[in-house]
């Protein structure tokens, strides 16, 4: 018999809520975030969260969380991790969740990338740039955005992470055209290790700027193999939804799904749940981190926590016995916080499957490691033991 078939588990559904953390990690001082916690100072700021679904699978057992109760019987196993890796950025915590440990943090650029890198990309795209600081996406819009418009120059820009983010006027720069200015600027980045290359297209006029859905991002490939690699070397799917695959650079993806949202995302990762019978569903939902984490918005976030809460009776009733989900995060972004960058918390674990009966270990406590998923996935599929972490697996089913 294949492992394939004499696994614990057919196919897993691996969702992160991209920012939503649930409290300041030991070490959050360090980055100036003592004190964050994305998830609860929401709940405050809201006078309270509506979240049944999330409730009942222990998200309130986790962290103190305004109108979520405790709960002595969950649907699910609970807890929460810490990150063992450096940085607070979207590449280490997705990376840890495969599997790695990342103890050299990458670059970032405070006053901007120095000045003969600017050269070099604006001598090979042919044109000029704006910006070169660290700035709120949003915020640099407004603020050049006209200029590039008349000027046809790209807007460069950085932040707390290890980014080179371009943004440009789809009609001003086709789409393509600033496709092409980010694999400049990836060929550039490698050579200084910077984490991420992101494509920012947005439309609109002066006052009226939005970012557009055709974002991409251009990662580093992970320094080793992942998880995902194992799984996909087993002969296992690993769909990506969302920004997955521009994360691990394609690396251990068998599918790449384009998702506009968290709207679309949850729908295609239903679909994905019609045709995928054996593998890894692998989904990021970047409007809590994009849209409301780092526009400082605890109501828009308030809204998408909700509206993922409604979706999970869809995602249930598309289970089998076979199925196991995991929901997690990859770094916090509290939205009371000061700035507009992302906060270094622990992240939330909940794990459940539509097996009978319920756990009886349902509490996790605080796992060292985001890497216990990847564990947990090697456990799931049946696969040689991960080199780090702890499966979650002998709490969630019967001895």
């Amino acid at each position: 018999m294949s492992a394939v078939q004499s696994a614990p588990f057919e196919r897993v559904v691996l969702i992160v809520l991209d920012s939503c953390g649930c409290g300041a990690a030991p070490d959050a001082a360090r980055y100036g975030d003592a004190g964050a916690n994305t998830l609860q100072h929401i709940g405050e700021r809201l006078g309270g969260l509506r979240l049944p679904h999330l409730e009942a699978l222990g998200l309130g057992n986790i962290t103190e969380i305004p109108g979520l109760a405790p709960v002595s019987q969950p649907l699910g196993v609970f807890g929460r991790m810490r990150e063992s890796s450096r940085g607070k950025d979207t590449t280490t915590g997705h990376w840890e969740l495969a599997g790695l440990d990342v103890q050299s943090e990458f670059p970032t650029y405070p006053s901007g990338f120095p000045t003969d890198m600017i050269a070099r990309f604006s001598a090979q795209t042919g044109r000029g740039v704006l910006g070169n600081k660290p700035a709120s996406g949003t915020v640099i819009l407004d603020e050049l955005g006209p200029q590039h418009m008349r000027t046809g120059d790209l807007i460069v820009y950085t932040s707390a992470d290890s980014v080179f983010q371009i943004a440009a006027h789809e009609s001003v720069v086709p789409l393509d055209e600033l496709y092409r200015a980010c694999e400049v600027a990836r060929t550039l980045c490698d050579e200084r290790n910077i984490s991420r290359v992101i494509a920012r297209p947005f439309v609109g006029e002066p006052g009226k700027f939005r970012r557009t859905y055709n974002r991409r991002d251009y990662a580093m490939p992970p320094p080793e193999a992942t998880a995902l690699s194992r799984i996909a070397d087993s002969g296992r799917k690993v769909v990506g939804v969302g920004k997955i695959w521009d994360i691990f650079a394609g690396h251990g993806i068998t599918d790449n799904i384009h998702s506009e949202g968290n709207t679309d995302g949850l729908r295609l990762t239903l679909e994905a749940l019609d045709t995928v019978k054996q593998g890894l569903i692998f989904v990021n939902l970047v409007d809590f981190d994009m849209l409301y984490g780092h526009r400082r918005d605890p109501q828009g976030y308030g809204r998408a926590l909700a509206e993922f809460d409604a979706f999970l009776p869809s995602l249930r009733s598309k289970l089998g016995p076979a199925d196991l989900v995991l929901l997690t995060a990859d770094h916090g972004n509290d939205p009371t916080w000061p700035g507009s960058d992302h906060t270094r918390e622990d992240v939330p674990l909940l794990a459940f499957t539509t097996q009978a009966p319920l756990p009886a270990r349902a509490d996790l406590g605080v796992r060292d490691g985001f890497f216990d998923v990847a564990q947990t996935l090697c456990d799931a599929f049946a696969l040689p033991a991960w080199p780090r972490g702890k499966s979650v697996l002998p709490h969630l089913l019967p001895s």
